[in-house]
C-alpha cells in the first residue's frame, strides 16, 4: 500500500520557514567580512561623523564632526589643530557628513528633525577651518546626511557629485506626511550640485537602516558605494544597477564603530574612518573589500 502524501505546509507554516531562512541569510551577510582596527583617537566633536584629508604626511588631518561644531585632528598623532563652532552668524543645527577636495571640507547639512526637511552643503576652508561657502537645496529630496566626489573622465567635469537623502520610518518632526526609510535615495549631481541620476537601496540594506536611514556613504575602493546606517556597527559594499533604479548590496562588513558617516583615507587604499560616538572616538580601520563586478 502506498505511504499517502505528505501534506502541504499551511501559509502561516511557509511565511515563518521563509522568515526564518531569510534570517539566517540576513545574518550571514552582516557580518560576511571583518575589518583590523588601526588607531583609535579621542575626539569630543565624533557625534556625527568624520571627514579626512587625501593626503598623508605632514599637516595631514581628519575632522570630527558634531551638529554645530568640528574638530580638526593630526592624522598620525591625533593632537588636536583647530576647530569650528556654529555661532549667530552661521546657526547650522545639524551637520552630517563631510568630505574633503581641493583644499576644503564639504559638510551635509539639514534642518533635522524640522520640518519641511530642508538641506545644505557647507563648505570650509581645510588650513582654518574658516566658512566659505554655502550650497542651499532647499526642501528636495529628504534630509541631507552625506556626499561624495568620484572622479570620473568620462563626465563633462571630470568627476561627479554623490549624495545620500534621508528619509525615516521613526516619527520624527510633526509632518504627517513623512515620508518612511525607503524613500531614502542615492542622487548623482554635477559640478554645480544639478540633478543628474538616483537610485534606491535594496530590501535587505533597509531593514538594516529601518527606523532611520543612511547616515553615511562614498565611493570606496574596488568601484563600489559604501554606505552606513545610524547605529549598526556595519559597512554596507553596494554597486550601481546593470538596469533599473535599485542598487545591489555586493557584501556586507563589521565595523567597530556605531553608524553615522564615515570616510575613504584616499592616501591609504583599504582605510575607511568612522566614529564611535558613545564613547566619543574616532576610529581608522583596514577594509579588504571585493570588486563591484
Amino acid at each position: 500500500m502506498s505511504r499517502p502524501a505528505d501534506p502541504l505546509p499551511s501559509p502561516a507554516m511557509f511565511l515563518r520557514t521563509v522568515g526564518f531562512v531569510a534570517f539566517l541569510v540576513s545574518a550571514l551577510v552582516a557580518y560576511a567580512r571583518d575589518a583590523e582596527v588601526l588607531r583609535r583617537f579621542d575626539a569630543p566633536e565624533a557625534v556625527q561623523g568624520v571627514a579626512v584629508d587625501g593626503h598623508a604626511g605632514e599637516g595631514a588631518a581628519f575632522y570630527a564632526i558634531a551638529n554645530g561644531a568640528i574638530g580638526k585632528y593630526d592624522k598620525r598623532t591625533g593632537k588636536r589643530l583647530g576647530g569650528w563652532r556654529a555661532n549667530d552668524d552661521l546657526p547650522l543645527r545639524h551637520l552630517n557628513a563631510g568630505v574633503v577636495r581641493d583644499g576644503r571640507l564639504y559638510c551635509a547639512h539639514s534642518n533635522f528633525p524640522q520640518w519641511p526637511e530642508t538641506s545644505s552643503v557647507e563648505v570650509f576652508d581645510t588650513a582654518t577651518l574658516r566658512h566659505i561657502d554655502s550650497h542651499s537645496f532647499g526642501i528636495d529630496e529628504g534630509s541631507l546626511t552625506w556626499i561624495d566626489w568620484r572622479d570620473d573622465a568620462s563626465e563633462p567635469d571630470g568627476g561627479a557629485w554623490w549624495a545620500g537623502f534621508a528619509h525615516y520610518s521613526q516619527h520624527v518632526n510633526d509632518n504627517p506626511r513623512a515620508l518612511p526609510t525607503p524613500y531614502t535615495s542615492l542622487v548623482k549631481l554635477d559640478s554645480r550640485w544639478r540633478r543628474l541620476a538616483g537610485w534606491v537601496f535594496p530590501p535587505e540594506v533597509l531593514n538594516r537602516f529601518a527606523p532611520h536611514s543612511s547616515s553615511g556613504g562614498g565611493w570606496g575602493p574596488g568601484g563600489l558605494l559604501s554606505a552606513t546606517g545610524h547605529d549598526r556597527p556595519e559597512l554596507y559594499l553596494l554597486a550601481l544597477p546593470r538596469c533599473g533604479s535599485t542598487l545591489r548590496l555586493v557584501e556586507t562588513v563589521a565595523l567597530p564603530i556605531q553608524g553615522q558617516a564615515i570616510a575613504w583615507d584616499r592616501s591609504d587604499e583599504g582605510v575607511v574612518y568612522g566614529i564611535d560616538r558613545s564613547k566619543r572616538q574616532v576610529i581608522a580601520c583596514r577594509v579588504t573589500t571585493p570588486t563591484g563586478r
